[in-house]
């Protein structure tokens, strides 16, 4: 017969992974490639990792990719409390303090020490100052610029984002992979030169 505790633990954890579903109702602001419907969270959750799987190759710097995917796993976890905001304007201390306190809430359904071990790589991954929440982060603006990129650019457009914002957001993407920016940078350019980016 198994402990009561243990019993507990795989209660709270089902619990955590009934939760996490909302994920599916957060409405992005792009368009998956080939369709007219906007993706969710939860699917650009599972595309970004994926992503950054196949790419892992390409980082500049020595990663953990098992780590990576890890934030990349959570680091959405707040949109759940504080639904999402096209990234161009969502940047704000505000929008960051709700996502915070969404991701706390969230995890902090799980048994033992998890809440401190998972935030923690939500924070890794917010500063941005390690070889993996670098990569990480470059990675996270992949499908989105992939999904304008094959879609005419629809959430450019809806939003009037104009091509330096674009750049100068995207450029981070630099600080995971030089040579992944520089190929997407190239694909934007080329985007400008044919009106989907303005």
């Amino acid at each position: 017969m198994t402990d009561t505790q243990t019993l507990q633990a795989i209660e709270q954890t089902l619990a955590f992974v009934v939760e996490v579903e909302k994920l599916k109702t957060v409405v992005r602001n792009t368009r998956p490639v080939g369709l007219d419907r906007y993706e969710n969270s939860a699917e650009h959750s599972w595309h970004v990792c994926l992503t950054a799987l196949m790419l892992k190759d390409f980082a500049d710097e020595a990663i953990d990719i098992d780590r990576v995917i890890r934030m990349l796993l959570i680091h959405d976890l707040g949109e759940i409390d504080a639904g999402d905001t096209i990234i161009y304007a969502s940047e704000t201390p505000e929008q960051k303090g709700a996502e915070a306190e969404g991701v706390k809430r969230i995890l902090a359904m799980l048994p033992g020490d998890h809440l401190q071990e998972y935030f923690a790589l939500w924070e890794e991954f917010e500063a941005g100052e390690t070889a993996d929440s670098r990569y990480a982060r470059a990675v996270d603006r992949v499908p989105p610029l992939l999904h304008n990129l094959h879609g005419g650019g629809h959430s450019w457009r809806k939003h009037d984002v104009p091509k330096e914002k674009v750049l100068q957001l995207n450029s981070r993407i630099a600080k995971g992979s030089r040579a992944l920016w520089e190929v997407l940078e190239a694909r934007l350019q080329g985007a400008v030169e044919e009106g989907i980016l303005k």
